[in-house]
């Protein structure tokens, strides 16, 4: 939002300099800045054109005779279309600097001598883009400086108002911030009804105060058609950032500017019977004054009079019953509608307006009648016309909100001792009734105006903003510990590192991803398309890290990048029964070689084991099982479990994926959901035992499904407590085994604390882990294990 200082300064006027209020206001929790008025226009004057005759030797071209306030008028060329005798506009005399460093100077033109020139907004810097002359009142004095007739000296605030502020949009309801910041009076104008000279009424009903709790208006027949908007409201409305239009369009947005209430004026010609503020019927549609034309449905809530609807309530007015230059009788409109409904329409229907804007944080719901009355003399006073009786329906007294604060809630939140005569002070200085319960607090009553005060924190917040946070002293709080133990958990950032250390580098890619990609990755995943994406190929929100992790690699890859380890962390998306679920994921993608090249290792390329002991080394826990994934290998693809639960994928991408998106070879990819990883305990030091360690060897015949994560868990779960250590060092196919069978060898570690273990234990402990082998996976010992080989010394730790 932007305001003219000047506009603000009648309102409420602090004794501080502009840089100050705007410094104060920020911290209160009102960010804004000061922009600097346009450069000097030093000798651009009012002028008044009181002649124009076609150039002689350019059909474009005109030369005026303009009164610029000296002794006798200036001869100018002039080129634009709408100069015309008796018109007023600016004048750039002889000598002038124009904003875009235009110097003028007498010159000629097609033989014509040209004193200075006639000009348009745009040359002034006061538009991006002007059709024509700047035209000005036609009571504006002559030879008067153009800045003191439009007061250019008048800097602008601009206002970054966070969303529970609604009543600062308008100069009055930052007139009041203002007011308690600084501790001044307000100025408030307090004006009376106009007087009714119209008979001419239209009758007003609304279906449901709950969509609409107040609607007011009023007709004003006998307007000039030919009015014009005053250059004082052309260019306030200018440096708040709208554009004039049509006066009465022009004023409805001042108004709002001035006191935050929205309006809307109807042509009364177009008109059939009352009006009636309604649920829109499934299939109803309407040419907004953005000439779309939109759809609506029972949760739309529209403004309709006895035969089709108007206007879409609290966003946009119609086409077919808007105000032209030809209108001479309006309908004004000045309601309030829910916050909710309205804003659930304007993001349906993405109809961003500054009536929208404004609704959808909430209007005061007293509001109505007084921005109705202001209004209403505006046009009177511009645009003439007779006022009719006003038309008012809905709940004519807002229902009044309450909230319990207590004072040593107060002091406590904000760690600083503030007295209650103090808080009352503050609070009554936004215009909070208090009533005093006790000693203990108050009741505060909100005016209907502050939609974000309903809670006791939020009068709390309200009284240190008002106090000022820089006078509330930082110092330390005491806080009790719990005497229990806190589990320690594996964050992220120790992931990030680890994974850096191990020669990873980290990307971040958007969350918007090409719906192509995004299709081949995870197909018939749920995926959210965008309403408004910024560009064809960033259409969706990501199901899956490999969507971006993929062009990362391919743009690599490019570039002659032969070896790449990519990991990202971040969140994924997808709907489920209509709502959006967030998932964050951690995604691993390695190509090339396993190694940096050197001379003392051959190249091997990457492959799944390289992968799965990436993440074996961030966290232990996980198993990984056989499965298919329509993005993956079918034969080099696992299924990523914790605790039973599925977690994430790793495999080699699928070959038809790799030639689909034409990649010169098949990256390996690894997803999982972070989850797995936080939940992951640190491992706890332990001391090693003194003793020495038994190491016997198990060379067993299988079946070929059988994978080693499960032969593993049983030989854990039937080796008894001294298994210290148990791992895969051999896998044998091919001759002396059936068909559809291995050998695996495996290494068994047993070790005690407290004493050296016997050989008779250790055998009882090895026949224990045989005896569960070849009862639940048909396990065989193939040939002789090689007897029991004691490593003397070794440590162990658990598995």
């Amino acid at each position: 939002m932007r305001v003219s200082l000047a506009w603000l300064r009648e309102r409420a006027n602090p004794r501080a300099t502009d840089a100050e209020l705007a410094a104060r206001l920020t911290r209160a929790g009102i960010e804004c800045e000061v922009e600097p008025p346009p450069a000097s226009l030093k000798d651009v004057v009012v002028g008044a054109i009181r002649a124009v005759r076609p150039h002689p030797q350019a059909d474009r071209l005109r030369v005026c005779e303009v009164d610029f306030g000296g002794k006798r008028p200036a001869t100018i060329v002039c080129g634009a279309a709408n100069a015309r005798e008796g018109m007023k506009a600016p004048v750039a005399l002889p000598g002038a600097k124009l904003p875009d460093g235009s110097a003028i100077k007498v010159s000629v033109l097609r033989g014509v001598e040209s004193a200075g020139m006639l000009c348009s907004a745009k040359e002034l810097g006061l538009a991006e883009k002007s059709d024509g002359l700047l035209e000005l009142d036609a009571g504006a004095r002559v030879g008067q400086p153009l800045a003191k007739h439009l007061d250019l000296d008048d800097a602008v605030l601009a206002l970054e108002l966070t969303p529970n502020r609604g009543d600062c949009l308008s100069v009055a309801g930052l007139a009041r911030e203002v007011a308690a910041v600084f501790a001044v009076a307000p100025n408030e104008p307090t004006g009376r009804p106009l007087p009714v000279t119209s008979k001419h009424r239209i009758g007003v009903r609304i279906d449901s105060t709950r969509d609409c709790p107040r609607y007011a208006g009023r007709v004003i027949e006998h307007l000039d058609a030919k009015a014009r908007t005053p250059d004082w409201m052309r260019e306030r409305l200018r440096r708040s950032g709208i554009r004039s239009i049509h006066p009465v369009v022009d004023i409805t947005n001042y108004v709002m500017l001035e006191l935050g209430q929205p309006l809307h004026a109807f042509d009364c010609g177009k008109l059939a019977g009352g009006i009636r503020v309604r649920r829109a019927k499934d299939g109803e549609s309407l040419l907004l004054l953005n000439e779309q034309t939109c759809a609506f449905t029972k949760e739309d809530l529209l403004i309709a009079d006895q035969q089709r609807p108007l206007a879409l309530a609290g966003v946009m007015g119609g086409m077919p019953s808007g105000v032209s230059t030809e209108t001479t009788a309006i309908f004004f409109e000045s309601a309030c509608f829910a916050p909710e409904l309205v804003a659930a329409t304007g993001r349906r229907l993405r109809l961003p307006s500054d009536a929208l804007y404004r609704f959808e944080r909430g209007v005061d719901p007293s509001l109505q009648r007084r921005a109705l009355e202001r209004a209403t003399g505006l046009v009177l006073q511009i645009c003439g016309g007779q006022a009719g009786p006003v038309s008012e329906a809905g709940i004519t007294r807002p229902k009044t909100v309450t909230v319990k604060l207590r004072h040593e809630r107060l002091n406590r939140l904000l760690g600083h001792e503030i007295a209650a005569a103090e808080a009352e002070r503050l609070l009554k200085r936004v215009g909070i009734g208090l009533r005093r319960l006790g000693k203990s607090g108050w009741e505060a009553t909100i005016p209907p105006h502050r939609y974000d005060l309903r809670l006791e924190v939020d009068l709390i917040e309200e009284v240190a903003r008002l106090y000022g946070y820089e006078r509330i002293p930082a110092r330390p709080y005491a806080v009790d510990l719990p005497a229990a133990p806190v589990p320690e958990r594996r964050p992220l950032d120790l992931a990030r590192d680890r994974l850096a250390a191990r020669g990873w580098q980290e990307v971040v890619t958007y969350a918007f991803v090409d719906q192509g990609l995004e299709a081949q990755l995870a197909p018939g995943a749920a995926a959210i398309p965008l309403d408004n994406p910024i560009a064809d190929t960033l259409a969706l929100m990501r199901t899956t890290l490999w969507s971006g992790l993929l062009p990362a690699w391919r743009y690599n890859q490019q570039r002659q990048r032969r070896r790449v380890r990519l990991f990202e962390i971040g969140v994924c998306f997808t709907e489920s029964q209509g709502r959006v679920v967030e998932t964050e994921k951690l995604a691993l993608l390695a190509a090339g070689s396993a190694a940096p090249e050197q001379w003392g290792l051959p190249e091997r390329p990457v492959d799944f084991f390289d992968l799965k002991g990436d993440l074996e080394a961030l966290a232990g826990g996980f198993e990984f099982e056989r499965g298919q994934h329509p993005a993956l290998h079918p034969g080099q693809t696992a299924r990523v479990t914790a605790g039973g639960k599925p977690v994430g994928w790793l495999g080699r991408l699928h070959p038809q994926r790799v030639r689909e998106l034409d990649l010169a070879e098949a990256p390996v990819l690894l997803e999982v959901e972070t989850s797995a990883l936080a939940g992951v305990r640190l491992p706890r030091p332990t001391a090693p035992s003194e003793f020495p360690a038994s190491r016997r060897d198990l060379a067993l015949v299988l079946r070929e499904e059988v994978a080693a994560a499960e032969l593993l868990a049983l030989v854990r779960e039937s080796g008894g407590a001294r298994l210290r250590e148990t791992g895969v060092f051999d896998v044998y196919r091919g001759a002396g085994l059936p068909n559809g069978f291995k050998s695996v060898a495996l290494s068994l570690i047993f070790q005690d604390n407290s004493r050296t273990l016997t050989d008779q234990e250790v055998e009882a402990a090895v026949e224990a882990v045989t005896q569960r082998l070849q009862s639940q996976l048909g396990a065989t010992i193939r040939g002789d294990s090689g007897g029991g080989v004691d490593q003397g010394g070794i440590g162990g730790s658990p598995v």
